[in-house]
């Protein structure tokens, strides 16, 4: 495995073309032709659906999504129907599970968890898992989500991971595109955020910066190297 993790950093960028970047990161590790990656950033409002398919979790109709402009997604990672937006750092690792690395499937989720967890908790927040589901919990409150695709390699043993974390940080998201959905599946608990949880105002780009560290150090990277921010429809400055 290789002790670098290449990491950006993108303000805003469209589902589509986060989601057709680490279909091409993916490829370029499968062939050899680029190394492993970390994506940071946030999208525009969007709803996606992973592989466990229940549209009656979508409590909004057409008519509603376009009013509010939200778009929606039937996407290839694993779980239920989960929000992007504003005020939400999103984190793609797009890594390679090898024999060499040590991380089956079950211990990179935990891995993803914990490297979340001990943000948190370097803010002075305690959070945690709730057995029985994926994500990062503050008491039976959401505040980072999980889902990933775990992509066969074909040039070697293992696989490469994409898709990722949610982690809400904006006060006040799940009375936005939350309302819209049962998150996950899961009707008996709720969602809260960062802002919700302290009271303080936080930059999405400083927690990037705050939480490549404690990403660095549970990986095994010994430098991440920060790179330029990724093109798409709704990049803003």
């Amino acid at each position: 495995m290789s002790s670098i993790i290449h990491v950006s950093y993108t303000p805003l960028m469209e589902y589509a073309a986060a989601w057709d970047k680490q279909k091409e990161l993916v490829q370029a590790i499968d062939t050899g032709e680029g190394g492993e990656q970390l994506l940071l950033l946030q999208h525009p409002p969007t709803y996606t659906i992973g592989s466990q398919r229940h549209p009656e979790h979508l409590l909004w109709s057409e008519d509603e999504l376009k009013e509010r402009g939200i778009t929606l997604f039937q996407i290839d990672r694993g779980g239920d129907i989960t929000y992007h937006g504003p005020g939400q750092l999103v984190g793609y690792p797009i890594l390679l599970l090898d024999t060499s690395r040590g991380l089956d499937p079950h211990r990179y989720l935990r891995t993803l968890e914990q490297v979340i967890i001990d943000y948190l908790a370097e803010q002075g927040i305690e959070a945690g898992r709730k057995e029985a589901y994926t994500g990062v919990w503050i008491g039976d409150l959401k505040i980072a989500a999980i889902g990933i695709k775990f992509n066969k390699c074909r040039s070697r043993r293992g696989f490469i991971t994409s898709h990722g974390f949610a982690f809400n940080i904006a006060s006040g998201i799940g009375q936005q595109g939350f309302s819209g959905i049962i998150p996950c599946g899961i009707e008996e608990y709720g969602v809260t955020s960062l802002e919700d949880i302290t009271g303080r105002a936080y930059d999405i780009r400083q927690i990037a910066d705050e939480i490549v560290p404690h990403f660095a150090r549970h990986f095994g990277y010994e430098q991440p190297e920060w790179g330029a921010a990724f093109t798409g429809k709704a990049e803003q400055a």
